[in-house]
């Protein structure tokens, strides 16, 4: 594939923000590239385009597949994989959130909630207890906020965003845009 500099500076910053998201800069330039190649790409393929060590290509490859990010398959005649990102935006910013949760927020809340059981039995001071469990309810309410919404149909997902700033002028503090 041949890169225009428009191509380009999308895969260079998409590793950017990897790397700032905690994502490995080369995942993030992989994940970048199938994102925005019309067609399926060989792992041989990816490493010519981006000028990678094919075993970094094949570990990116394996930690992109294990978030539901790329998804490899198989053609007529070909022993090769060949490799597709999530097409749909709003399936693939699922799957980002998902796999984020899984990795970062949801171990969070279980080390907040052991920490909170010690503090019970450790002379942990009332105010400190209070202020982690505080960040615990907080935390926990976000979460089940996310829980809820994200079990619901992509309609209502849709429509929720596009209501966006119009349902803030109707919430107590809400302003409209300028």
């Amino acid at each position: 594939m041949n890169l225009t500099p428009a191509m380009q500076n999308f895969i260079l910053h998409w590793g950017e923000m990897g790397s700032k998201w905690g994502v490995n800069r080369s995942v993030a330039q992989i994940h970048a590239l199938l994102h925005i190649s019309p067609d399926a790409m060989t792992a041989d393929e990816i490493c010519e385009t981006l000028n990678l060590a094919r075993s970094n290509v094949s570990n990116g490859l394996k930690e992109l597949q294990s978030q539901g990010l790329v998804k490899a398959s198989r053609q007529l005649g070909d022993r090769r994989d060949h490799f597709t990102s999530i097409r749909d935006m709003f399936d693939l910013v699922d799957a980002v959130i998902k796999a984020r949760r899984e990795r970062e927020f949801a171990p969070t809340l279980r080390a907040l909630d052991a920490v909170m059981q010690e503090a019970e039995t450790d002379k942990t001071p009332a105010v400190v207890k209070d202020r982690m469990g505080e960040t615990l309810r907080v935390m926990q309410m976000f979460d089940d906020w996310y829980v809820d919404f994200a079990r619901l149909p992509r309609s209502v997902h849709l429509a929720v965003l596009k209501l966006g700033a119009k349902l803030v002028r109707f919430l107590p503090g809400g302003k409209p845009k300028d």
